[in-house]
């Protein structure tokens, strides 16, 4: 349950704000903010939620977490209001909106004003900043419709149309609300909520009401509840020890079939020794062992010579020696990985601070979807282009990698047409084509990164990623490391653009 109007006038009143400064803003998720402040009465951390159904502000009393990477809002913030003074904290009316007033004097650059607006609507909730004109300079949720982004306009005073009456007390405004033609509101009956006596029974007596709000939100705050929070966090990572758990038994199978790989040579073996015994069309061979204690039927490929035959079984031994390597190095893998996710959902069931596992859950979600640690560095150079991500592999290796573990399905591949060279891959956006432009910065850089550089220009051919066919025979009998074939390929011809390549480089990110 949101705070209501009454709610928030007696959290404002508790906090004191004006003459405060603003230390520094911390955001450890998309919808979670706090301000340290400081003032005559000391420090504290003003939390701001904009989460449906507990959103809310008020006092904290427990630590809040930062992200793993500083999130754009937050930066924004400390780059803009750093150290500034709180002039007035209000509540708009009854409309569930907090006005903060502050001002900041940067060095060389003189006297500042900003409004940030805190808009405590459960499914419309945002923290926007304004000049006093009402020119939005940045909001923390971005809504182009309602110009809530930089550049737009925002002065709820207007949209509101009341008549503010009454007295100020505490550092709020309250009066008689009126819709936006002048028509009153009815006027509903708002009440300070009651909190459960077991709630009360563990803060100290006489405690205020943020103290109250901060430990009820911790209990019973919906999705932000510590209850609800450990049963996402729960379900997220049984989920995946699960479909590891599943993996693993896979691989155990494939080991225990592979560890007999050494009958396949002795198939060869036996099938070479006794190739007089063998006759033109024969589909079996029955002969002893090499011990002679028990006889050995053999399967033959009648369309093909014996000598073939044996070969075939000396290929299969090849295989298995190889793939059990694997298969024992990606178990062990596995195993870690299976004990290293039990030992964290253990770690994060005993957390007793709702904003570390609500940060765990939104900012690191798909770490704990995938369980691939979150410092993993993917293979190749990345370029970011807007919202668009180009990956190339620069070598056979890296290609290989790529297409195992980091792309997917719908992701879309191109390669240089008759040269050999990097794989580029464009990463595939939910319901968004993929622009020309972005088409042909992935071309350039394909046709780069391959041995048809140096002539300029050159053909490529491009994909899905799931219309790629792993090559199984190369020119000498063994498919190179990341070799596909394409399927339903397109055609594009790429002249080299410098000025292009010279953006891309600008666009280079750190992989990881």
């Amino acid at each position: 349950m949101s705070l209501n109007w009454k709610e928030i006038n007696l959290i404002l009143k508790e906090l004191e704000l004006p003459g405060m400064r603003i230390q520094k803003a911390v955001q450890s998720s998309f919808d979670i903010l706090s301000l340290k402040l400081y003032g005559k009465s000391g420090a504290k951390t003003l939390l701001i939620s904009l989460s449906p159904a507990a959103c809310r502000l008020h006092e904290t009393f427990i630590s809040v977490p930062k992200n793993n990477k500083p999130l754009r809002f937050a930066e924004f913030l400390n780059s803009r209001i750093i150290n500034s003074r709180i002039d007035e904290a209000v509540q708009l009316g009854r409309d569930r909106i907090v006005r903060l007033k502050v001002h900041c004097n940067p060095e060389g650059i003189g006297l500042q004003h900003f409004h940030i607006y805190l808009r405590l609507w459960s499914n419309a909730a945002n923290v926007i900043v304004t000049n006093p004109d009402g020119e939005v300079l940045d909001a923390m949720r971005r809504i182009p419709r309602k110009k809530e982004v930089s550049g737009g306009f925002y002065m709820p005073e207007d949209d509101i149309a009341e008549e503010i009456k009454g007295d100020t007390a505490g550092g709020t405004i309250y009066g008689t609300t009126y819709g936006v033609k002048g028509e009153k509101r009815p006027d509903k009956d708002y009440h300070l909520r009651e909190f459960p006596e077991e709630l009360l029974a563990e803060l100290p007596p006489g405690s205020s009401f943020n103290q109250k709000i901060d430990a009820y939100y911790r209990r019973e705050g919906g999705s932000l509840s510590l209850d609800a929070l450990r049963e996402e966090v729960r379900r997220k990572f049984e989920e995946r020890i699960n479909r590891l758990s599943a993996t693993l038994e896979r691989l155990k199978e494939k080991e225990a079939n592979f560890a007999g790989a050494d009958r396949f040579r002795e198939y060869g073996d036996l099938i070479l020794s006794n190739l007089s015994l063998i006759k033109a069309g024969d589909d079996w061979l029955e002969v002893m062992d090499f011990t002679g204690n028990s006889k050995i039927r053999i399967k033959l490929d009648q369309r093909k010579a014996p000598a073939a035959s044996a070969e075939d079984y000396y290929e299969q031994y090849r295989k298995a020696k190889s793939g059990i390597e694997e298969i024992r190095n990606q178990i062990e893998k596995d195993e870690k990985q299976l004990l290293k996710l039990e030992e964290t959902l253990k770690s994060l069931l005993s957390e007793t601070n709702p904003l570390v596992l609500h940060k765990r859950i939104k900012s690191d979600g798909k770490t704990l979807s995938a369980g691939r640690p979150a410092d993993t560095k993917r293979p190749g150079l990345s370029f970011r282009r807007g919202d668009w991500l180009i990956i190339v592999g620069r070598s056979a290796s890296e290609n290989d990698a790529l297409l195992r573990k980091y792309v997917k399905g719908n992701d879309l591949w191109l390669h240089a047409r008759d040269y050999a060279g990097s794989y580029v891959f464009i990463k595939k956006r939910p319901g968004k084509s993929v622009p020309l432009d972005i088409l042909l910065d992935a071309g350039n850089l394909a046709l780069f990164y391959s041995k048809g550089r140096n002539n300029a220009q050159g053909d490529l051919y491009y994909t899905e990623v799931k219309y790629l066919r792993r090559a199984k025979n190369g020119p000498k009998g063994k498919a190179p490391k990341g070799l596909v074939i394409p399927t339903q390929e397109k055609n594009l011809n790429i002249k080299l653009d410098s000025i292009r390549l010279s953006d891309l480089e600008k666009c280079k990110v750190i992989n990881n």
